[in-house]
């Protein structure tokens, strides 16, 4: 990992970009801290600069409860490298959204599947050299992103030990016998009327999740219409979990 820029925020929170190998990200530390400081790992759709004031008002609410936050761009992403497969996916995704039509199963396949597998592992090696800094401590965190790639981390990584998940994007069916295998501590967050995504689904999936602690956290309104107290619930989750 290389950083390659640093700034102070108006809160003390440090910000700094960095690249891992090909892979840019942004890591955000506590003003000051008297130990290392616990790690959430902040996932998204795709595309830094667009969603970066979102994330910096997540990371801002994170370092303010005394963790670190940290996140990498997608795979097909920003500026990195494209899929034409998963283009054409996304292309075809739009198409029936917009003609008010049934996703078919095998436009997520084509979408979902091929992202979880190459994204998981490079969150694992960012995880890798975020743990290696001796300002980060464990434990971890997940939160946020693409549902079905918290679901992959979820079960492969045991240093992942609770994860806010959205449920706000396509789950393949063939994920929902990896979402019985979650077993950490769970706190779904659920927009009733995203225009997105398929609310039974999202059901179901809770459902299926395999973890003795699970929250769902239901509220109306669209995709980015999140309350501010749903998002302070979550805070409180990771402050159970990670402290």
């Amino acid at each position: 990992m290389r950083f390659t820029s640093e700034q102070r925020l108006d809160d003390g929170v440090l910000e700094r970009a960095f690249t891992l190998g090909e892979i840019p990200g942004i890591l955000w530390t506590p003003a000051s801290a008297s130990a290392p400081a616990p790690l959430i790992l902040l996932g998204h759709p795709g595309g830094l600069h667009k969603m970066y004031p979102r994330l910096v008002a997540r990371a801002r609410r994170s370092a303010a409860d005394g963790f670190a936050a940290a996140t990498i761009e997608l795979p097909g992403s920003g500026d990195r490298p494209r899929s034409a497969t998963a283009e054409q996916a996304r292309v075809d995704l739009h198409r029936a959204l917009k003609a008010g039509e049934p996703v078919d199963e095998e436009i997520v396949d084509r979408l979902v599947l091929p992202l979880v597998e190459k994204a998981v592992p490079e969150w694992q090696a960012a995880l890798d050299a975020f743990l290696s800094l001796p300002e980060i401590g464990g434990p971890v965190g997940y939160s946020g992103g693409v549902i079905a790639i918290g679901i992959r981390l979820a079960v492969v990584e045991p240093r992942i030990s609770a994860a806010v998940l959205f449920a706000g994007s396509f789950v393949p069916h063939t994920m929902f016998e990896e979402a019985r295998q979650v077993t950490i501590p769970l706190h779904v967050l659920l927009q009733w009327d995203d225009e997105g995504n398929d609310r039974q689904l999202a059901l179901d999936l809770f459902d299926a999740f395999g973890s003795k602690e699970k929250t769902l956290h239901a509220n109306l309104g669209g995709h980015t219409g999140v309350p501010q107290f749903a998002g302070d619930a979550a805070a409180r989750f990771f402050t159970r979990h990670l402290t």
